[in-house]
C-alpha cells in the first residue's frame, strides 16, 4: 500500500508542531486518530516492501547457485590449468630418446646406435586423450652378414660391429678372395726392382750369416737370397687392425709415408690430416659474396632475402641476416610473417657420429625491454628424411640435433623457426637457414 504526497506532508507537519509547540500547526494537522491510522498503512507498506526484497535476494541467491553448478560441469577450457600429460616414454635399448615434456602437442624422437635399426615409430606425439601416437620403438641388431661379404664358400662370423670370414681350405684373405698356394703375401713388395735389394752376407766362424736393411726382409733360398721391401701400411692393418695413416698410407722402399686429399695438410705427428682454412689464409677467389671454409675447399656465399610477397618485404641488414621491412596497419600475413630471416653454414665430416648438436638458436631482449614469457622452437623446412631434430634445452635456447649419419660429399638445408610470445599471444617469428656441408672424408 502507497501513502499518498500529502498525507506524508502532513504526517510531518504535526510531527513537526507538535515537538517544537507551535500552536497555528497543530491546529491544522490531523487529529490522533487520523494520524495512527497513516503510521499503521505506512508501517503495513514498509513491511510488504521488506518482504519483496528478501523473496528477490532468495530468487537472485537460487538463480546464481544454478548457474555456478552449470559452468563447473562445462568441459575444462582454461589454459592456465594444469595439463593432460602422457604417460612417460623409456629410450629403446642401444638407442636414445630426444624430449622430456609429456604434454598435449609434445613430441618425442627415437633413434638407434651404430650397428642397430630402428624398428616402430621414431617421432611419437602426446594426444588428448593423454596416449601417444605410433607405436614403440625397437633397435633391432643389424646383421653383418647379411650381404654374404665372404667368397668362395667361405664362413661369416658375427661379431659387435664387425665380422670374421672363416674360409676353407686353399683360399685365404679377409674375404677368402685369394688362393692360398699363390696368394703372394699381403705386407711384401714382390716384382718390383725398385723394391728389392742384395742382402749384406758376412763370413762368421766359417759361415755365412746375411741381414737386410730396416725395412726390409729376407726371401728367398739360403744360397739365393733377397732382401724384399716390407709394406708396412698393410703390416699395420693386418696387425693392428686399423690404419696407419688418417687417410692414406704410401708404401716406398724400406719405408711408407702418409698423404692428405687436396685442400688438407698433413699435421706433425705424421699420421693425421688436418683441412686448410682458404678463407683465412686468403688463398680464395671470392670476389663476391664471403669466403666459407669447408672440408677440403671453400664457398663463396652470398644469400639473398626472400622475395617480396603481398605487404612483406625484406631487407638485407648484414652479410647473412634480412630483416622484415615495417607492416601496414592491420596486414595480418605480414605479422605472421618471419621478421628475421638468417643464414648459417656449417661444414661437417663424413659419417659423422650422432648424435651431434649442430646449432642453437635463442632471445635476447632489448637493453629497457622485457622480453617473450615463451618460445616454440620447431623445423619450418627441409628435413623430409628425418635428419634432425629440434629440442629446447632451457626456457630460452632451442638445439638442431644430427639425429642420422651423412656421407660425403652432400649438402641438406633445414629451416629452424622460433617463434615468440607474450601472455599467450603470438608476438613476432624469426627463421634461420641452415646450410649443412658434408665434406668427403672423417677427418
Amino acid at each position: 500500500m502507497a501513502l499518498s504526497p500529502r498525507s506524508r506532508c502532513l504526517i510531518l507537519l504535526c510531527l513537526t508542531a507538535v515537538h517544537c509547540g507551535h500552536a497555528a500547526l497543530q491546529q491544522s494537522c490531523m487529529d490522533k486518530h487520523q494520524v495512527v491510522g497513516v503510521l499503521r498503512q505506512m508501517e503495513k507498506f514498509l513491511k510488504g516492501q521488506e518482504i519483496r526484497f528478501t523473496e528477490a535476494l532468495r530468487i537472485m541467491k537460487s538463480k546464481l547457485a544454478s548457474l555456478q553448478n552449470s559452468v563447473s560441469k562445462l568441459p575444462q577450457a582454461d589454459q592456465s590449468a594444469a595439463p593432460t600429460t602422457c604417460p612417460s616414454l623409456q629410450p629403446p635399448a642401444h638407442g636414445t630418446k630426444f624430449g622430456s615434456k609429456h604434454f598435449v602437442g609434445h613430441e618425442v624422437h627415437f633413434t638407434c646406435s651404430q650397428g642397430y635399426q630402428l624398428v616402430g615409430s621414431s617421432t611419437r606425439v602426446c594426444r588428448d586423450n593423454g596416449t601417444w601416437s605410433g607405436v614403440g620403438a625397437v633397435c633391432k641388431d643389424i646383421s653383418e652378414c647379411a650381404s654374404n661379404p665372404c667368397q668362395n664358400g667361405g664362413t661369416c662370423v658375427e661379431g659387435t660391429n664387425q665380422y670374421k670370414c672363416t674360409c676353407p681350405q686353399d683360399w685365404s684373405g679377409s674375404h677368402c678372395q685369394h688362393r692360398t698356394q699363390t696368394a703372394p703375401p699381403e705386407w711384401s713388395v714382390m716384382n718390383d726392382p725398385a723394391f728389392s735389394r742384395r742382402p749384406r752376407c758376412a763370413q762368421v766362424n766359417q759361415a755365412q750369416h746375411c741381414s737386410c736393411d730396416a725395412g726390409f726382409h729376407m726371401s728367398g733360398t739360403s744360397d739365393n737370397s733377397i732382401c724384399q721391401d716390407v709394406n708396412e701400411c698393410e703390416v699395420y692393418r693386418h696387425d693392428q687392425g686399423g690404419k696407419l695413416c688418417v687417410h692414406e698410407c704410401v708404401n716406398v722402399p724400406g719405408s711408407y709415408h702418409c698423404s692428405c686429399p687436396s685442400g688438407y695438410k698433413l699435421l706433425p705427428d705424421g699420421r693425421s690430416c688436418e683441412d686448410v682454412d682458404e678463407c683465412l689464409s686468403q688463398k680464395h677467389n671470392c670476389s663476391r659474396g664471403t669466403c666459407i671454409n669447408t672440408g677440403g675447399g671453400f664457398r663463396c656465399a652470398n644469400p639473398e632475402c626472400p622475395r617480396a610477397h603481398g605487404n612483406t618485404s625484406y631487407v638485407k641488414t648484414s652479410p647473412f641476416q634480412c630483416e622484415r621491412n615495417p607492416c601496414p596497419m592491420g596486414s595480418r600475413s605480414c605479422h605472421l610473417a618471419p621478421k628475421t630471416v638468417s643464414f648459417h653454414y656449417l661444414s661437417l665430416p663424413s659419417n659423422l657420429q650422432t648424435p651431434a648438436t649442430l646449432f642453437r638458436m635463442a632471445t635476447a631482449a632489448a637493453p629497457g625491454r622485457t622480453g617473450p614469457d615463451s618460445l616454440r622452437f620447431g623445423i619450418a623446412g627441409g628435413n623430409s628424411r628425418g635428419i634432425f631434430v629440434m629440442q629446447r634445452s632451457d626456457r630460452q635456447t632451442g638445439e638442431l640435433i644430427l639425429v642420422q649419419q651423412l656421407r660425403g660429399p652432400q649438402e641438406v638445408s633445414v629451416d629452424v623457426e622460433m617463434s615468440e610470445y607474450a601472455e599467450r599471444s603470438f608476438q613476432a617469428k624469426h627463421v634461420a637457414r641452415v646450410q649443412v656441408l658434408v665434406s668427403s672424408y672423417n677427418f
